[in-house]
């Protein structure tokens, strides 16, 4: 039997790259409008209801298929790992939008940095939001930096190759 078949691995393979592509994806904007929605509503509270709200604001974001909407959440240096051109390519051609992303569970990691978890299907994963400029981020996981340090079409080939791109 094929090891990359095995259902245990496609699971363990599909369930990274959904990390990956999300780990979601995800400080200052590139969006002309939101700093001043953001400046218009005030600074996002720094709490853990504050955290959970803007993490549920992505998930939707991503799981609706608002790519775009969700790489505007991510970090500086989330955002400078990755263009949003090449961010929402790379979603379009690779994840699993349509599918809900629910918040499970939050908890505070001092006073700028949540832990959330969160659950898509069967698998749950924590996504780390950090409090930058007023409002919170979504840090992306190690595993979706080092995806995006590849641009658009080379994190896509590398996807199919793995097995983890479900629109291939």
């Amino acid at each position: 039997m094929d090891d990359n078949n095995h259902p245990i691995r496609r699971f363990s393979i599909v369930a990274l790259a959904m990390i990956a592509t999300l780990g979601v994806t995800s400080a200052c904007s590139g969006d002309e409008d939101e700093p001043a929605a953001a400046a218009a509503a005030g600074p996002a509270p720094k709490t853990i209801e504050g955290a959970k709200d803007a993490a549920q604001t992505v998930f939707d974001r991503f799981s609706g298929g608002d790519f775009a909407g969700a790489w505007e959440m991510y970090t500086a240096a989330g955002k400078q790992s990755i263009s949003k051109d090449d961010y929402v390519k790379l979603n379009q051609a690779c994840s699993r939008k349509g599918l809900a992303i629910t918040l499970t569970s939050a908890r505070m990691e001092g006073t700028d940095k949540a832990v959330v978890i969160a659950k898509q299907l069967v698998a749950a994963q924590s996504y780390t939001m950090v409090y930058e400029t007023d409002s919170w981020r979504l840090e992306p996981a190690k595993e979706g930096l080092a995806l995006y340090k590849l641009g658009a079409d080379k994190a896509i080939a590398a996807q199919k190759k793995a097995g983890t791109c479900p629109n291939a």
